[in-house]
């Protein structure tokens, strides 16, 4: 293998492993200045060592103006000075890994920056120029070409084309700030190959590809109709092509790929997960189900199912930096799944109910065969935070008209210590996003000395995972149980109950309880939203 050395050396280690993710920007902040940072993260190394997890999901931490939360590069190889250095970077990833925690980075390779040397030169150069061709520029339509090319709807909302003064359009599906680059374009291919090498090589273990279904686009740029054909720049065929080349970048070092792929169609979904292109692909239909046991046993099934065929393990999660917290999600009366176009201010929630949720939440995840992932926050049982209107910094706000309350709700900075300013989050300033007076209650020190508390049950939870007794082995067998309760085995006796239903539920038969997320009733009974493993 080239590069760093990678430790422990099992080649596997993805198929079940449980992977933290960090926002850099909200984890810890290091120098006191507001924003989390790398030192911050080297800090709290021995907590996310006691929190017993296997990989650090960085969301990108490069250079960028942060017009979308760091998801607008401009230099892949230079570390956000407000993060810290590429040598703290290089030290962060060494002593992870000297800790038994491996290094998953993040590539967007939809777009890059506006700032990129790339654009830069391209913008300078004008219509027609050579450096134009790495990224869609178009005229407009209409009588002076006031129109835009065509007629798409970007991710953020409205049209993903902006007008330079000399008459042209560029293409960005996301914000303004972020234009998409041409991958017909083979500088595109190059750059981004030689990028997975520079950070290979400087021991990551893996690449999260963000929208990892959107970089191909039909040449045309035509209009879209819905239905007529291939989609023109969604689940494009080329892009296998492109992940099967970074695959054998991938297999020189023993690296992995894990992909953002929103598709609703399972056969598309698990044409990624061929053995020569991605590992993994985030399960984001399981991120998006209510907490209705019917919808989660259906969704478990279907991730199996479409897995198995092409051998891939399945990954699960409840929350990342652009999803409602699941505490927030899971207490709401009326609609406990997450879309996009559902987000709204005000909506009311019971936090009470979605922290029960939570913790059952938790241990069906853990239990379920495959890998998981936890956002940050997740294992405190943070809410979601409501922003001021005036302090919202996600473009998906301001896209959306003022509709979307955005993602920074999800991205508040962690509390860690209770009685300290800012809850400990290191900032001897307001951090970048205010957090709300109640944060300190959530603080990580108090949680860590409650044994009932939310982290406590994750350090549980994560501990007998580790340990093996049937979560490293591959297979779940349904169990019977009474309507509104999942029941489940795994290998060697293991058994999942978690009881989504109003009314108490009887057990299966075991011979122990080895952890519950909430208390039984005085009769032995399991109480609606409340989940526990069992071995037999």
């Amino acid at each position: 293998m080239k590069g760093s050395p990678q430790e422990p050396a099992d080649r596997n280690w993805w198929r079940d492993a449980a992977i933290y993710q960090v926002y850099v920007r909200s984890f810890a902040d290091g120098d006191g200045d507001g924003t989390g940072d790398l030192a911050g993260v080297r800090a709290r190394l021995p907590y996310l060592v006691e929190l017993g997890i296997d990989a650090l999901w960085f969301t990108p931490w490069y250079l960028s103006p942060l017009a979308d939360g760091g998801y607008d590069v401009a230099d892949y190889r230079t570390i956000d000075p407000q993060f810290g250095t590429l040598a703290e970077a290089e030290k962060l990833i060494g002593e992870a890994r000297d800790l038994g925690i491996r290094t998953i980075v993040d590539i967007v390779p939809n777009h890059v920056s506006d700032q990129h040397a790339w654009f830069r030169a391209a913008v300078a150069a004008g219509p027609g120029s050579p450096e134009r061709e790495l990224f869609h520029f178009r005229k407009g339509r209409g009588e002076s070409g006031e129109i835009p090319p065509n007629d798409w709807i970007g991710e953020f909302g409205g049209t993903p084309w902006t007008r330079l003064d000399d008459g042209e359009w560029y293409l960005h599906l996301f914000a303004p700030e972020q234009p998409d680059l041409n991958w017909d374009h083979p500088a595109v291919r190059t750059e981004h190959e030689d990028v997975l090498r520079f950070w290979f090589d400087r021991g990551v273990a893996g690449v999260r590809i963000d929208s990892a279904v959107l970089p191909a686009k039909d040449p045309a740029l035509p209009d879209f109709t819905p239905g007529s054909g291939p989609h023109p720049y969604v689940d494009r065929d080329d892009l296998h092509d492109i992940y099967r080349s970074w695959r054998a970048i991938a297999d020189e070092y023993d690296g992995i790929f894990v992909g953002e792929v929103w598709l609703p169609d399972t056969e598309r979904f698990v044409r990624y997960l061929r053995p020569d292109e991605l590992h993994t692909a985030f399960n984001l239909s399981f991120l998006a189900c209510p907490w209705d046991a019917g919808k989660l046993r259906t969704s478990i099934d279907e991730t199996l199912a479409e897995h198995a065929p092409v051998g891939a393990p399945a990954t699960w999660v409840l929350c990342n930096h652009d999803v409602t917290r699941t505490v927030t999600r899971y207490g709401r009366a009326d609609d406990t799944g997450f879309a996009f176009e559902r987000k709204r201010f005000g909506t009311p929630t019971d936090v009470a109910l979605g922290t029960r949720r939570a913790r059952a939440a938790a241990l069906l995840t853990l239990a379920l065969p495959g890998s998981v992932y936890i956002y940050q926050g997740e294992e405190l049982g943070l809410p979601e935070v409501e922003i001021p209107r005036d302090r919202i910094q996600d473009p998906m706000h301001s896209r959306s008209g003022g509709i979307d309350p955005g993602r920074d709700g999800c991205r508040v900075p962690l509390p860690w210590v209770a009685d300290a300013p800012y809850a400990g989050f290191g900032s001897t300033v307001e951090p970048w996003l205010a957090q709300p007076a109640s944060w300190s209650a959530y603080a990580a020190d108090t949680q860590a000395a409650d044994p009932d508390s939310m982290l406590s049950l994750y350090r549980a939870g994560l501990a007998l995972r580790r340990a093996g007794g049937g979560f490293r082995a591959a297979g779940l067998t349904w169990l019977d149980a009474a309507s509104g309760v999942l029941a489940f085995e795994r290998p060697e006796g293991l058994r999942c109950v978690v009881n989504l239903s109003g009314a108490p539920a009887a057990l299966p038969a075991h011979t122990a309880l080895l952890l519950a997320s909430g208390p039984l009733t005085d009769d032995g009974l399991l109480p609606g939203d409340t989940a526990v493993w069992l071995s037999v």
